[in-house]
């Protein structure tokens, strides 16, 4: 009797053992069905170098010299063609005030031959008449051929020496044209002594001082032009396609949440190339390929020319 149930004992368990592994097997398969949830981009960052819209624009000289004086330091604000630092120029105004001099004599020479050319004109008028009225006293008698043959000839000789007055005049108002562009030569080497902002806008920064010599492969300084910023960024090939002039953006310090300004896409480069904006290591061999992207800022008040931040591009 005993064994009897014993045996009824161990059967109840292995059915229940045996119900137990059946239930668990359709929740094993149920999570190995589950699908992954998408991963869904709708921003992309970069780092960034705050510019001007219009570019930092470089300082220099078309030609070389010693600065004599300096005008505007950095840190102050220009207006288009204001004289920022000018170089000795004695040599340029000795010759610019000879070439005038020579100008200033030729326009009196000028003169000398017009009133030249006046005075025959009344001489010419006058022996006209004379012989005009040697004619009429030929035909009366009054008068010999021989007079009124010398009364022409006299008219003759007059307008030759017109015709001779208006080709030098005419000669001399060439080499007057010649003298004033000695003057005007000059004058351009002089305003070549000077270097003029290319815009309105602010020096940042003025690399010499009086006394320096200048060259003309030598960079003196950066000017940024008025106008809006704007955050100069690439973006990886990976997401390239996906920005577009027009969608929205922000800046943000490195590392930072918090929006230092908004902005909006207005360049787009039309191919990608290697990643160099901020690549500070020349055996970088990274192969990975970038697209330059520009965004306009809003407000420029919490960023400074030249400093790096995160630039969040919105993709929706």
């Amino acid at each position: 009797m005993n064994r009897y149930i014993l045996l009824i004992v161990i059967s109840v368990s292995l059915l229940t053992a045996c119900g137990g592994k059946k239930e668990a097997a359709p929740a094993s398969d149920s999570t190995a069905q589950t699908p992954a949830a998408p991963v869904i981009i709708d921003q992309v960052v970069g780092i960034a170098s705050i510019e001007p819209v219009s570019r930092l624009l470089p300082i220099s000289a078309e030609v070389g010299g010693v600065v004599s004086s300096i005008s505007i330091q950095a840190n102050q604000s220009a207006e288009k063609g204001q004289t920022i630092l000018t170089m000795e120029k004695d040599v340029e105004e000795a010759q610019l005030r000879q070439a005038k001099s020579k100008f200033a004599t030729q326009e009196a020479q000028i003169r000398s031959l017009k009133a030249t050319r006046e005075s025959l004109k009344v001489r010419i008028d006058n022996a006209r008449r004379t012989m005009e009225r040697n004619r009429q006293m030929l035909q009366g008698g009054a008068v010999t051929q021989q007079t009124f043959d010398d009364s022409e000839s006299q008219v003759l000789t007059y307008e030759k020496d017109l015709e001779t007055a208006d080709a030098n005049i005419a000669q001399q108002t060439l080499r007057l044209k010649e003298l004033e562009a000695d003057v005007n030569y000059n004058q351009t080497l002089i305003n070549r002594k000077s270097v003029q902002a290319p815009a309105k806008g602010k020096v940042l920064s003025l690399d010499v001082k009086e006394g320096s010599i200048v060259t003309t492969t030598a960079s003196l300084g950066e000017f940024a032009p008025e106008g809006p910023w704007m955050a100069v960024t690439e973006v990886d090939e990976l997401f390239a396609d996906r920005v577009q002039i027009g969608q929205r953006a922000y800046v943000r310090p490195q590392g930072g949440n918090d929006s230092l300004s908004l902005g909006k896409v207005i360049f787009v480069a039309p191919y990608l190339k290697k990643k160099s904006l901020f690549s500070d290591r020349t055996d970088n061999l990274e192969d990975r390929r970038v697209r330059e992207v520009r965004v306009q800022l809003e407000d420029n008040s919490k960023v400074l020319i030249g400093s790096r931040v995160e630039c969040v591009i919105l993709l929706k």
